[in-house]
């Protein structure tokens, strides 16, 4: 396990591997598993729903999909396409990468 405050920026150097499965191993042994973007993207989309404080109900009339949708999207169950993302990032009045930038 890393110790507290220590980057997994460099797995790949300490590792120093080029095998992605290695490094990905490696990683995921010393605590360094990053959320994936999805989760990033739902709870980015959520937090941004409460702030304009609008209901799912609200968002999801407004993008055009159905509340179903839009709660698996924040729940991060739902894999979209960049266009889908771009659209998403547009309606919500974002640039897309902040919908999906781990904070």
């Amino acid at each position: 396990m890393r110790a507290r405050g220590e980057s997994c920026a460099n797995t790949r150097a300490a590792t120093g591997s080029d095998n992605f499965l290695e490094v990905m191993t490696t990683r995921h042994e010393a605590g360094c598993v990053t959320e994936p973007l999805k989760k990033v993207l739902g709870a980015q989309v959520r937090d941004l729903r409460l702030v304009r404080h609008l209901s799912q109900e609200g968002l999801a009339e407004e993008l055009g999909v159905s509340t179903r949708y839009l709660a698996g999207i924040e729940r991060g169950e739902r894999n979209l396409t960049l266009d889908s993302v771009d659209a998403l990032a547009e309606q919500l009045g974002v640039e897309a990468h902040a919908l999906i930038v781990r904070r």
